[in-house]
């Protein structure tokens, strides 16, 4: 269950410092084309949800690597569990429903670690 749930933290992870990065680095008028959600919300609340999801990837592999504050890292899970569920609601909000795809599997995938690693404290 221990490599499972590394490689599931891993890959939520990568998949969260690559959409995090992209929203910190790039202007909300670049990334208006493919994301067109962003029409919807603030410069800065763009970059703030950038910076959640950098900060929570290195929060799914830090603390359990380093074995310091071990809870962080489920609790890192949860967080990314909760930007989830937000975007799976903005973009049905928007009729976006050909976009729930990624969200609702990133969703899990953080759900799956978040319950995997409470339980392993």
């Amino acid at each position: 269950m221990n490599i499972f749930l590394w490689v599931l933290q891993i890959l939520t992870a990568v998949a969260f410092v690559g959409a995090g990065s992209m929203k910190l680095i790039q202007p909300k008028e670049k990334l208006q084309p493919r994301m067109a959600y962003v029409e919807d919300f603030s410069a800065n609340a763009i970059k703030g949800i950038g910076a959640a999801e950098v900060l929570a990837a290195l929060g799914l592999i830090l603390p359990w690597a380093t074995g310091i504050a071990k809870v962080l890292t489920p609790l890192a899970a949860a967080g990314l569990v909760i930007v989830m569920i937000g975007a799976v609601v903005v973009h049905v909000r928007r009729k976006e429903n050909n976009q729930l795809g990624v969200p609702l599997i990133l969703l899990i995938l953080a759900l799956i670690v978040a319950i995997g690693r409470f339980a392993d404290l």
